[in-house]
């Protein structure tokens, strides 16, 4: 097939910036993205997600484009746009539409068009591939062909690198598939696997998570338990880990876009063919409802109505994102219990976050608190002096256990799950 193939990625996310560098040092590579705003900061050098420091970014052959046109020239499209829920926890594909719709456009016989977003078994050829017959008039697996290259990405993350992992890929043919085996391998000495079709590569990428997300809910499970006890779940897992297969896995608030929306792709497939996803959909159950969970037990630690320090509002540590994070519910839960709550969060964007959730950052610390609630263990919050942050018989509500090791003096108490 394609020899020096021209590549296209469309949308400059977490998934989509850090993949059009790395294959950009190979090949032809241009990184599309419909925010203006988001493109000429590239151009800039800034990322404003943190996964590209400004020497790599400036570094990478990437060119950037906002202008639909200046990608029609492509041999391989590579759609990397978000795939949430709705409201009601269905699957929102109109990012995806609308991606596959601008791609149409400029779509041509022979060229290869790849889907990264997470999505359940069936989307890639029976959603995404019509959309594209339909704008381009041509016609998939005869004129234009698919593929689907499960995104990895863990935000933050600065180990397990796109460039650095298992690549899984898949193609409408045999021919497409090492086609994609090529390309992808050119940026991770080859470590690739090529799935069976392209519905397997979509499972296997809607499973990932999932799967995570029921051993947390297990963890957090325990850990309601036995804070009823009256025992550190910390102090149980750091013992139980000692065994060899044991899973560490940790408790605490499930959001972000991938472990807290995943699970329900997939339970939505299932029910689409009449069957009843318990285990699925129990353990979204558990850590959706995680925030009321932590919230009634610190309130239960508090003299009535108090003065509240939330430090965090991203959806993880040491990340800017503050997509689906479930601080915000955390927030809500204590205002409903009459809590003054301030939020503070050197790494989220602050209009980002009043649009988001209606939730105002304060732009520093101050004191006098009743309670510093420790919700997003970024590193910065380690370099700050809890007594300074307390009134005298403060408490300190370590959600994550990021202050578990930290002598406090006897006037401060503790509470951690």
């Amino acid at each position: 097939m394609i020899e020096n193939p021209r590549i296209a990625v469309v949308g400059l996310g977490y998934v989509g910036l850090p993949l059009a560098a790395a294959l950009s040092t190979e090949f032809s590579t241009i990184g599309f993205d419909i925010d203006e705003g988001r493109v000429k900061e590239l151009k800039q050098g800034h990322d404003r997600t943190g996964e590209l420091s400004s020497g790599a970014l400036r570094d990478a052959p990437l060119s950037l484009s906002a202008t639909l046109s200046e990608i029609s020239d492509a041999d391989i499209y590579i759609v990397t746009v978000p795939t949430p829920v709705d409201e009601n926890n269905l699957p929102d594909l109109n990012a995806l539409r609308k991606a596959s719709q601008s791609v149409g456009t400029v779509l041509q016989s022979g060229n290869v068009v790849v889907y990264e977003s997470t999505v359940y078994p069936g989307v890639t050829e029976d959603f995404c591939g019509p959309i594209l017959e339909e704008v381009s008039g041509l016609k998939a697996g005869t004129d234009f062909y698919l593929g689907y290259s499960p995104e990895r990405i863990n935000p933050g993350d600065k180990v397990h690198t796109v460039d650095k992992i298992t690549k899984v890929v898949a193609g409408q043919t045999s021919e497409v598939s090492e086609l994609l085996a090529r390309i992808y391998g050119s940026m991770n000495n080859g470590n690739i696997f090529i799935a069976r079709n392209i519905p397997t590569a979509e499972a296997s990428k809607v499973i990932e998570n999932a799967q995570r997300d029921i051993n947390i809910a297990f963890v957090n499970e325990i850990a309601t338990i036995f804070g009823k006890m009256g025992i550190s779940v910390y102090d149980v897992l750091d013992a139980a880990s000692t065994k060899w297969n044991f899973l560490n896995f940790q408790p605490g608030l499930v959001g972000g876009h991938c472990i807290g929306v995943d699970p329900y792709y997939l339970a939505h497939a299932a029910q689409e063919i009449g069957l009843d996803p318990k285990i699925i959909l129990s353990g979204r159950e558990t850590n959706d409802n995680m925030s009321k969970v932590i919230a009634g037990r610190i309130n239960d630690l508090l003299t009535g109505p108090s003065k509240l320090l939330v430090l965090g509002i991203t959806f993880k540590e040491n990340v800017p994102d503050i997509r689906n994070s479930k601080v915000g519910d955390l927030i809500a839960a204590f205002k409903e219990q009459g809590h003054d709550i301030t939020v503070f969060d050197p790494l989220a964007d602050k209009e980002e976050t009043l649009d988001e959730y209606g939730i105002e950052l304060s732009d520093d610390l101050g004191s006098g608190y009743d309670c510093v609630v420790g919700a997003v263990p970024h590193d910065v919050f380690n370099e700050y002096s809890l007594r300074e942050l307390l009134k005298e018989g403060g408490l300190v509500a370590d959600v994550k256990g990021m202050w578990r090791h930290r002598s406090l003096p006897d006037s401060l108490r503790r509470w951690s799950m």
